[in-house]
């Protein structure tokens, strides 16, 4: 698979929480390619299953990774000005100048303007402008506005897939379709190799708004154990080094309260046997990831938590290495084609 054009695919694809309509069918698209079933369940995550041979009972393995993106939604129509309010986790600071399509009766291209610097105080120009001061223009009159603007609608950014140097790519949604493009990956390994587990691949939705996805997905699937895949903190200036993961070196294996200790070593244990690059991640509490609501499903599950190193996150112009990406997927399909009928009876806790 070429991991340049999926991974461009999904990322100028629209997907705000909530609103995931046309990322799924392209998912559902990429990931019919090497599963024996697909399906959407109610709350729209896009669930791919791989089956296993070989195994009486086989073993339940889910991968998650979430389709959805932060955005915006249209509050107010002021004077042919659209006011807006945010997605998910949506920082103040980079809104001021964005490009944005307005989801209205057709689509609608804007962008997010205020006041010029010329006529605000000289203390004003020094602080961030706040959302509520800010507005999206789409270049129509007022009663045209009203005629195709709902207060409700939804709002993306736009973002420019670019290719860096050094197999670099920078883009808009990478957090967390460069993981779902990892799954993707890992399905295509799987497709050359005999696996005794039923693997699920899911493309879980909402998880910027409440992890709520995987947490309906998990009580559906039941998995005997479960890993998830999301973006983690690139270095980058002006941020410790002991809080970010280095850049084309391997995803980071997360260890803390939130992921299982033995499935966490038998990732690195497998990282370490085909010299996969990797990194280890503590993470001392919530992970804030899909893995958090996933490891407490039903009577719990066993979880790890793979992350990509990602700078800039939720920002359009998110920027990663694609090497990490297929490292990812490369790790999980490797894992997965070595595990045991009593893997299970090994990772239980004492």
């Amino acid at each position: 698979m070429d991991t340049t054009q999926i991974l461009k695919r999904l990322s100028e694809a629209v997907g705000i929480s909530g609103n995931e309509s046309e990322v799924a069918r392209i998912l559902g698209e990429e990931l019919s390619k090497y599963a024996d079933e697909i399906k959407t369940d109610a709350l729209g995550n896009v669930i791919a299953l791989k089956r296993g041979v070989g195994a009486q009972r086989p073993p339940r393995i889910m991968l998650a990774a979430h389709m959805d993106e932060v955005g915006l939604m249209v509050s107010e129509i002021e004077e042919g000005f659209i006011r807006f309010t945010t997605v998910g986790g949506v920082d103040t600071r980079i809104l001021l100048g964005q490009e944005v399509i307005v989801y209205g009766r057709r689509p609608l291209p804007g962008v997010i303007g205020s006041r010029p610097p010329h006529v605000l105080s000289r203390e004003e120009r020094k602080k961030v402008i706040p959302r509520e001061e800010l507005f999206i223009d789409v270049g129509l009159s007022g009663e045209e506005v009203k005629e195709l603007v709902r207060v409700g609608d939804f709002v993306a950014f736009v973002g420019k897939f670019t290719k860096l140097q050094n197999d670099m790519a920078s883009g808009k949604a990478f957090d967390d379709r460069a993981s779902v493009t990892a799954l993707i990956h890992c399905l295509e390994h799987l497709s050359h190799t005999k696996h005794k587990s039923d693997v699920y691949a899911v493309a879980t939705s909402q998880e910027e708004v409440g992890l709520k996805g995987a947490m309906v997905s998990a009580y559906g699937i039941a998995p005997d154990l479960a890993i998830a895949v999301d973006v983690g903190f690139g270095e980058s200036p002006g941020i410790p080094e002991s809080e970010t993961l280095k850049i084309g070196q391997g995803p980071a294996i997360a260890v803390g309260p939130n992921f299982h200790p033995r499935l966490q070593e038998a990732l690195v244990e497998v990282a370490k046997e085909l010299e996969i690059p990797y990194q280890v991640e503590p993470v001392p509490g919530r992970s804030g990831t899909d893995a958090w609501s996933i490891q407490v499903a039903r009577e719990g599950v066993p979880t790890a938590l793979l992350s990509i190193p990602l700078r800039y996150m939720h920002t359009p112009v998110e920027t990663l290495s694609l090497k990490d990406i297929e490292r990812t997927g490369y790790l999980m399909a490797s894992f997965i084609a070595r595990l045991d009928e009593d893997f299970l009876e090994k990772i239980r806790l004492d």
